[in-house]
């Protein structure tokens, strides 16, 4: 059975669930958890993209210039010029990125019935799409409920300061503290991030 975080109800009772599992999650379950849901489309799976390894602002940017130029849809992307695609501010790799998701013609609709390894590894056979960002997409745009992207540097520092850890845990540390919060790792990483948010005085998760 694929399990969604589909409502605030939803994520309410994951995050009484995850509490339970480990009670030192509830000061940042307290915060506040983001429901966040995303659509499952071309154009999420895109920004996603967009948002790989650059900070927020400098991606909120991008793609807010890539929206004003119409640049959201496959057959836009397949038509575009290289130099329609830099002045937006689209690096080389995530213009060639861009052009592979246009070109696969991705079965967005057979994702939401995919389990979560089957989604994830269907992503990641995209050019450009990696672990993080597939994992990213999968917690909010197929609302899953057990995905945490352990690589996310934010993800790790809010484990680090919540757990009171001597240095900040790697992606595969990260991962292995994670196994004892399924099924309910996608309620971990929105506390985990709210927890860094607080700490940094940021505003939004990504």
């Amino acid at each position: 059975m694929i399990q969604t975080i589909d409502d605030e109800a939803a994520l309410r009772r994951g995050a009484a669930a995850l509490v339970a599992l480990e009670p030192r999650f509830a000061p940042a379950v307290a915060i506040g958890l983001p429901l966040r849901p995303r659509t499952n489309g071309f154009a999420e799976l895109f920004s996603t993209i967009v948002y790989q390894q650059v900070s927020m602002a400098s991606a909120q940017a991008v793609w807010t210039r890539c929206e004003a130029a119409g640049l959201t849809t496959g057959a836009a992307l397949a038509a575009a010029t290289d130099e329609a695609l830099r002045a937006v501010g689209l690096t080389r790799p995530k213009q060639r990125a861009g052009r592979a998701l246009a070109a696969a013609d991705m079965d967005f609709a057979a994702l939401e019935r995919m389990p979560d390894d089957e989604a994830l590894a269907r992503l990641m056979a995209l050019h450009g799409v990696g672990p993080w960002t597939a994992q990213v997409y999968a917690l909010f745009a197929l609302r899953r409920a057990d995905i945490l992207p352990a690589g996310d540097v934010a993800l790790q520092e809010g484990a680090r300061s919540l757990f009171g850890l001597g240095q900040r845990p790697d992606a595969a540390a990260l991962s292995r503290m994670a196994k004892a919060w399924a099924p309910w790792r996608s309620v971990a990483a929105r506390a985990l991030w709210v927890y860094r948010l607080r700490e940094t005085g940021r505003e939004t998760v990504w």
